[in-house]
C-alpha cells in the first residue's frame, strides 16, 4: 500500500524489529523451494521423454512454489514500506508483528499441502486450506499495521490521511482471499487465479504509490 515519502526521523527505532522480521520473511520464501522433489525414476530405463515428463508432472509444485514465493516477497515490500513510517515499537507492535510472522512462517505447509493434493479428488480441500493461511495473513497485516499506526509510533511528518487511507485500504485483504477460499469449494482452478490476481494487485499498488 502507499509509502509516505516523509524524511527519515533521527531517532526512529525499528531497527531491529525490521531486521528480524526481514530474516523471517527471507527463511519462509527459501523453505517453499523444498517442496520441489528430484523425480524418482529407474536410472537403468530413463529417457529424455520420461524424464521430461516427469519433471511436467510436477506442476503442481511449480504453481505453488510461484504463487507463495511472489505473495511473501511483496508482503515482505509491503512490511518495508509500512515501517518506513514507523518511529517506535512497544510490545502491541511486536506481538501483532510476531502473529504475522508466525503465519509467514507457516506458508511453506500449506503450499506442499497444495502441490501433493491438487490433482486429486480432495483438491477442494488442499487449496481452501491454502487460501485460508491467506485470509489468516492479510487478518495479521491488519492487525500490524494497526498497532503500528498509531499517533505515538508514527514519524512525526506522517500526514494521517495518508493514515487513514492506508487502513482502509489494507482492510480489502481479508475479505478478497475470502472469496478465494469459498471458490476453493466451487473451482479450484478459479481460487488458485485469484490468488494469483491478488499478489499481481498488491505488487502494482506498492510500485504505483513509490512512484507517485
Amino acid at each position: 500500500m502507499p509509502e509516505h515519502a516523509g524524511k527519515p526521523h533521527a531517532e526512529k527505532e525499528t531497527g531491529r524489529l525490521e531486521a528480524f522480521s526481514d530474516g523471517v520473511f527471507a527463511i519462509a520464501i527459501t523453505l517453499l523451494v523444498l517442496e520441489l522433489k528430484v523425480p524418482d525414476l529407474n536410472l537403468s530405463q530413463v529417457n529424455p521423454a520420461t524424464l521430461g515428463k516427469a519433471l511436467l508432472a510436477q506442476w503442481p509444485s511449480y504453481v505453488g512454489l510461484v504463487t507463495s514465493f511472489f505473495t511473501i516477497l511483496i508482503m515482505w515490500v509491503h512490511h518495508h514500506a509500512l515501517f518506513k513510517n514507523v518511529s517506535k515499537c512497544d510490545a502491541w507492535v511486536h506481538f501483532t508483528n510476531g502473529s504475522l510472522l508466525l503465519v509467514v512462517t507457516f506458508v511453506p505447509y500449506p503450499t506442499s499441502v497444495l502441490a501433493r493434493y491438487l490433482e486429486t479428488p480432495a483438491a477442494s480441500m488442499a487449496v481452501a486450506f491454502y487460501c485460508g493461511t491467506f485470509v489468516l495473513i492479510a487478518i495479521c497485516f491488519n492487525l500490524v499495521l494497526r498497532a503500528a499506526f498509531r499517533r505515538k509510533l508514527l514519524v512525526p511528518s506522517t500526514p494521517m490521511d495518508f493514515v487513514v487511507k492506508t487502513c482502509r485500504n489494507y482492510l480489502m485483504g481479508p475479505p478478497a482471499y475470502g472469496v478465494a477460499l469459498v471458490a476453493a469449494f466451487v473451482e479450484v482452478r478459479l481460487a488458485l487465479l485469484i490468488c494469483t490476481a491478488l499478489w499481481i494487485f498488491w505488487a502494482a499498488t506498492i510500485m504505483r504509490e513509490q512512484r507517485a
